[in-house]
């Protein structure tokens, strides 16, 4: 069907992204055309279609996933090798004869990319086209947006008002010299109104658009999504409310005189040109910088959410041990037990993202996802990789540990051992104020490098607060991309997860949240805000420092302060154990 459109378009290649208007790395269900056409699901992926090749581009974190799916179609994998550049344009101008003309849907693309496109496409004589979307006429059954209620993060949890937000971007747009700001990023808006969604799935967002002014505010959003008590509150904080629809027409009611700031970054092209005739300042998104720094009040609940998080894990770890001894249990099941042993806590509301339950060589692809019908089946021997994440009223957790459910060989011990050195070297690291993502990346990566491997994905990303649990703009990565190049300031939290992955055979990673802290002499360092205990019979004593073992014990005797007290009897004993110094738990 796509190529039939293809042909009573006149164009010669489709461009197809994983993203929504708002350029969301999820999105819901309706946006998804990339894995529509595909089949592959992936958060991260770019397909182009031409008249004879249809290919998906995508990194490593999702090489084997997309082998696996990919399989038996016409889709053929590209890896990409930079995290930065969109390789697929060079293969586009390489493929095509000069004159093509290339299709994308500019409701999708953000300007910054479409301007970069464009460039790129002209260079080899080659047309871009974005006010075309294929899929408003292909998509026969094509799912719309959500309807679900939006409600208020009570301040409580947020630490900050609504009306204190809204004061502190004003407070920016002025040393901008904008008298607007269009604010586009879901999480932005959510965190600026403390209001919170769920049409996106594992992250509390609602669809919508804010444009903040000197004076109040206006909400772009589905109305029925707002009880007439929550607008009676917005409206008393001089948020008004619109038609999510209604943005653009809006627009062409604004001013000349208005100076209106825009993210390019996450400003479709085809908002953009509503916008192109009013005086625009190109910045980044002004909340977006300021949610990432978390106040007192969300650190404190990040704290006090971790030991509930770390002992419905803990549970669901004795249940698994419980249970092998008289069955296998699949890895479908094992994600549903965690997310039963979550949701007993308090204030959960769903999980942070779709549990990673890897067990052996399914641990090895990087953000695998066990399906309920043709997952594994765990049994007592092995390596077994859980990746997961909740989402509490009073926080967001991501956490990854790597078990071993029989006695590991000399090899699983050694690789295990390298991938915890450095991360409890990046977890220790002092450094000074200025200091970038990617100064601090390679601590996690130096033991692995020695011994001559690495991992396909970043060390680390920013983490929201009851938001979403990748956030921008910081993290650890070894790229110039945003998340490498943001300095790192006391409150910002982010993960650190460096892995070794085996194909075929086992994968191991080790996830912490830790937030960003002053220290002394003007340097800063990180705390630790994730709780549970390491697989000690992973670790490999010989290669540890002197420091490093300090480390462990001084974590595991935290992890039992924190935890026990919310532990029955028979847990406490078992946790004990578990966390005892480590050569003592040797003996």
């Amino acid at each position: 069907m796509l190529r039939k459109w293809m042909m009573n378009h006149d164009v010669d290649a489709v461009i197809i992204a994983s993203g929504d208007p708002h350029q969301s790395e999820y999105v819901p269900r309706r946006y998804a055309s990339m894995e529509w056409i595909s089949g592959f699901d992936g958060s991260a992926g770019t397909v182009v279609i031409t008249r004879t090749h249809a290919g998906l581009w995508t990194d490593g974190r999702y090489f084997l996933q997309a082998e696996d799916q990919l399989a038996d179609s016409e889709m053929v994998l590209h890896k990409l090798v930079g995290s930065v550049d969109p390789e697929y344009i060079t293969w586009v101008n390489q493929e095509l004869a000069e004159g093509s003309t290339v299709a994308i849907d500019g409701s999708m693309l953000s300007q910054s990319r479409c301007k970069s496109f464009t460039k790129r496409l002209s260079t080899y004589g080659n047309t871009l086209r974005y006010d075309l979307d294929p899929f408003a006429t292909i998509w026969e059954d094509r799912p719309e947006l959500p309807s679900e209620p939006v409600y208020e993060h009570d301040l409580r949890y947020a630490g900050r008002t609504r009306s204190e937000k809204l004061e502190n971007i004003r407070a920016e747009m002025l040393d901008y010299g904008a008298t607007m700001h269009l604010i586009v990023p879901l999480d932005a808006v959510a965190w600026s109104l403390n209001l919170r969604g769920s049409d996106v799935d594992c992250n509390p967002v609602f669809i919508s658009y804010l444009m903040v002014t000197r004076s109040d505010a206006h909400l772009f959003i589905d109305q029925s999504k707002v009880s007439l008590k929550l607008k009676d509150v917005l409206s008393q904080d001089g948020v008004h409310l619109h038609a999510y629809d209604d943005l653009h027409s809006y627009i062409k009611s604004i001013s000349s005189n208005e100076k209106i700031l825009l993210d390019p970054a996450y400003t479709s092209r085809t908002t953009w040109d509503a916008l192109e005739s009013h005086d625009l300042i190109s910045a980044g998104t002004i909340p977006m910088y300021q949610k990432s720094i978390k106040n007192d009040t969300e650190i404190q609940h990040f704290r006090d959410v971790m030991p509930k998080d770390g002992v419905a894990i803990y549970r669901t770890m004795r249940w698994l041990h419980a249970e092998l001894e008289t069955r296998t249990v699949s890895e479908y099941e094992l994600a549903q037990r965690l997310t039963y042993y979550r949701a007993t806590m308090d204030n959960f509301i769903g999980e942070s993202f779709n549990p990673i339950v890897g067990y052996k060589s399914n641990g090895a692809v990087i953000h695998y996802r066990a399906r309920e019908h043709g997952s594994q089946d765990i049994s007592a021997d092995g390596m077994l990789l859980i990746d997961s994440g909740g989402q509490y009223l009073d926080g967001t957790t991501d956490i990854t540990r790597t078990f071993h459910l029989s006695t590991p060989s000399a090899e699983e011990m050694k690789m295990y051992t390298l991938v915890l050195k450095g991360f409890i070297a990046l977890s220790q690291a002092r450094f000074p104020h200025g200091t970038r993502g990617i100064q601090l990346d390679m601590l996690a990566r130096q033991y692995l490098w020695q011994d001559g491997k690495n991992f396909l994905h970043g060390t680390g990303h920013g983490v929201g607060f009851f938001m979403n649990v990748h956030e921008a703009p910081q993290g650890f990565v070894n790229g110039l991309g945003q998340r490498g190049t943001t300095v790192h300031v006391p409150g910002m939290v982010s993960s650190n997860e460096p892995g070794f992955y085996k194909d075929g055979a086992y994968g191991i990673r080790i996830e912490n949240l830790i937030v960003c802290q002053e220290d002394v002499d003007g340097f800063l360092s990180f705390e630790e805000l994730t709780m549970y205990p390491l697989e000690q019979k992973l670790i490999d004593l010989d290669l540890l420092s002197p420091d490093d073992v300090q480390y462990i014990d001084n974590y595991h005797q935290l992890c039992y302060d924190r935890m026990s007290p919310l532990c029955t009897a028979p847990e406490r004993d078992a946790l004990k154990q578990d966390c005892a110094p480590i050569k003592d738990w040797r003996k």
